[in-house]
């Protein structure tokens, strides 16, 4: 270097991350969390648990499914309702992150912005998959049954846990929106209840009033509980089936782009 040169130095640009193994990493480190934390586990499976034997033992006696019995035909809706009302926490804990700046630390590190919604939904859905796995204990104990087979009692698992999924982004892009643990809260149920009571997860639609009826039958919770009750029963699968799978491929085009789109602008 000669007198009289200046060199300047600029910091060496970071490489970013590979998606597939950060998201590992963050659904590794969000699952860690309910083994230090195991009261998170536990408060999510009471209500679940809380609603089969409410149903089964108060209501159960006086709904009537003609050609059904009640609590087999209650499980494919408590199936979907336990998936959709645990996807609520995947808004409820990107909020909580924020709030504790720790979206700011993992902003700072070499690794996929991505990976930090990707591996919060994952380990979402197995903390659902868990779940649902758990209430199909519990409706055994009081009496449900799969009456078509083990692969049908896999898919119906399955497609619980995909629709989880996929709702999952609805409340992440809630979440990061709102950025207040209290206000995602609030935000999420909002839609969540009156989705899943106006649907055919508990009771049969034709009791319905008529206004309420039309509502119920394009409703997607009622479409994913009517196609996972296909597979428990064994009845004809179509056109639920395909519109079960529609529905969650349309919610995830729609909210995943949401969801990054709001985790970009909130950190």
């Amino acid at each position: 270097m000669t007198a009289g040169t200046e060199t300047t130095t600029q910091p060496a640009l970071r490489p970013r991350g590979r998606l597939a193994s950060d998201a590992f990493v963050m659904t590794r480190r969000n699952l860690l969390k309910y083994t230090r934390v195991p009261t998170l586990l536990v408060f999510s499976t009471i209500q679940p648990v809380m609603f089969v034997l409410l149903f089964v033992y108060v209501f159960g006696g006086a709904i009537n499914v003609p050609g059904v019995n009640y609590t087999n035909f209650l499980m494919a809706g408590i199936f979907a309702q336990t998936a959709v009302f645990g996807s609520t926490q995947t808004g409820v804990g990107l909020a909580e992150d924020m709030n504790k700046g720790l979206v700011d630390r993992f902003r700072s590190l070499p690794m996929s912005r991505s990976a930090v919604l990707v591996g919060r939904t994952l380990s979402d859905g197995a903390r659902n998959a868990f779940v649902v796995v758990l209430m199909t204990v519990v409706g055994y104990i009081v009496g449900f049954r799969f009456q078509a087979g083990p692969i049908n009692a896999l898919g119906a698992l399955l497609l619980a846990v995909a629709f989880g999924f996929a709702f999952s982004w609805i409340s992440a892009a809630i979440g990061l929106s709102v950025r207040d643990v209290e206000s995602a809260q609030a935000a999420t149920f909002v839609w969540v209840f009156p989705l899943t009571f106006a649907s055919s997860a508990f009771v049969p639609i034709s009791g319905f009033p008529g206004w309420l009826q039309a509502f119920a039958k394009v409703n997607p919770i009622t479409i994913i509980v009517d196609a996972i009750r296909a597979l428990i029963l064994g009845t004809t699968l179509t056109p639920r089936l395909w519109q079960a799978g529609l529905w969650i491929l349309v919610l995830l085009l729609v909210f995943v782009p949401l969801a990054v789109r709001a985790y970009r602008r909130a950190v």
